[in-house]
């Protein structure tokens, strides 16, 4: 029995799912005042979709194992274990013995609904809901469910981890807690849905600012308080490991806010607190593949590059011509990248300025190269194939009243609702 174990993993399990209602709070604050319920139900829906599918068939396909008589598919590629299907084998597992493995099951389950969450940004005022829910559900299927065996495919054994996925076990990435899964896997598809919704009317610099800078710093205390247990939780054991891929986590965000507060001090004369917030979320996406292969100091310093290189990758939108409405590819994709090619560099007993020699940094690229590419390419023509049939984009004239009323017949604020105008 791994009572502790479980419990850790519950607890872990809670805080990451309290992330996405985090995360909706966080995306809700920075659209307009008449986009804010789309937004924020483009999170919740994915809540419910990915949920509802992973204990269907996600977590099956995630951690699949083609070991037993039920597999069907490409080893370590692509497959789904039958046997795992409505978490049946880890029920009477944990009904009879342990629970350790069902509650292992929920909290990657966790990790499935934030990530799908997170593209959402990247086309903000101008999706339809339920154009948004059918990509939701297709991506996850094809693109999330796949790749995070790639890396988590763990097996829990006498409580302890074996295994990998393939790009663990045959490429020797490292990746604690997802930065490739989650974060460049995110980040690579928002880029292919802002390319293929296009720019939202009168797209230009500073174009609206956020409607409830508040309401952007209780998400991003939300998400960084869900982020311990995403990170720590990774380790599935409250151990010294755990322990130092918390501290890590506080670390790297506080260097990154920071040094975004520095650069924008320099480079448009006022720290910011939507920049401090967008720093420290930066810090977090950039710890998270690496936050138990760093010693503080290196996770410190982490954070303080990544500070600066996000704050000047969410300018490249406006050189390149891409609107990306929340700066998901600036920040996640990005920081998603830095943060797991640092791993080859500055990590222990492996890093390559620490006297290790360059293999590691070569297999942090290959995961990062392999999961961009893949999650990009599958993205764009999903996203392209949603648009040529049924449409992804709502009209011009939908886009510039707010969506709020045209797709979901509701307002976030009653002054803002045409119903509640009084009529002398």
């Amino acid at each position: 029995m791994h009572t502790e174990q479980t419990m850790f993993l519950i607890i872990c399990s809670a805080m990451v799912l309290f992330m996405t209602p985090g995360l909706a709070f966080f995306y809700g604050g920075l659209v307009r005042a008449s986009s804010v319920v789309s937004m924020m139900m483009m999170s919740i829906g994915s809540l419910g979709l990915i949920g509802v599918m992973w204990v269907l068939f996600g977590y099956a396909i995630s951690f699949s194992n083609a070991g037993t008589g039920n597999y069907l598919g490409w080893d370590g590629v692509i497959g789904i274990d039958l046997n795992k299907i409505f978490l049946n084998d880890l029920v009477s597992q944990a009904l009879s013995n342990d629970g350790a493995g069902l509650a292992f099951a929920g909290f990657q389950g966790t990790f499935a609904v934030i990530t799908v969450a997170l593209i959402s940004g990247a086309i903000a005022d101008r999706a339809k809901f339920g154009s948004w829910m059918i990509f939701s559900g297709v991506w996850a299927t094809v693109v999330y469910f796949p790749v995070a065996g790639w890396i988590f495919n763990f097996r829990l054994q006498d409580g302890k981890v074996i295994d990998g996925g393939w790009l663990v076990n045959n490429i020797g990435v490292l990746d604690f807690a997802g930065g490739t899964v989650v974060e460049v896997a995110s980040g690579a598809s928002a880029l292919a849905l802002a390319l293929v919704l296009g720019k939202r009317f009168g797209f230009t610099k500073g174009m609206h600012a956020p409607h409830n800078v508040p309401l952007v710093l209780i998400g991003v205390a939300i998400l960084w308080f869900g982020w311990f247990g995403f990170n720590a939780g990774s380790e599935l054991s409250a151990d010294g490991v755990a322990a130092l891929a918390f501290i890590n986590t506080l670390a790297a965000p506080v260097g990154a806010m920071v040094t975004w507060a520095i650069y924008e001090k320099l480079a448009h004369g006022k720290p910011t607190s939507i920049g401090v917030a967008s720093g420290a979320i930066a810090g977090l996406v950039a710890i998270t593949p690496s936050c138990a292969y760093l010693t503080p100091g290196w996770a410190l310093l982490l954070g303080g590059i990544v500070g600066v290189v996000c704050a000047l990758a969410i300018e490249l939108k406006f050189v390149l011509g891409f609107d990306d409405s929340l700066d998901v590819v600036g920040i996640h994709l990005v920081g998603g990248m830095v943060g797991t090619l640092f791993i080859g560099l500055f990590g222990t007993n492996v890093g390559l300025l620490l006297g290790f020699g360059p293999a590691q940094l070569g297999r942090q690229a290959i995961g990062v190269g392999v999961v961009m590419l893949y999650a990009f390419l599958m993205s764009y023509a999903l996203g392209w194939l949603i648009q040529k049939t049924i449409g992804f984009r709502v009209t011009s004239t939908d886009e510039i009243a707010g969506v709020d009323l045209i797709q979901h017949g509701e307002v976030a604020y009653a002054g803002t609702d045409p119903r509640w105008t009084w009529r002398g």
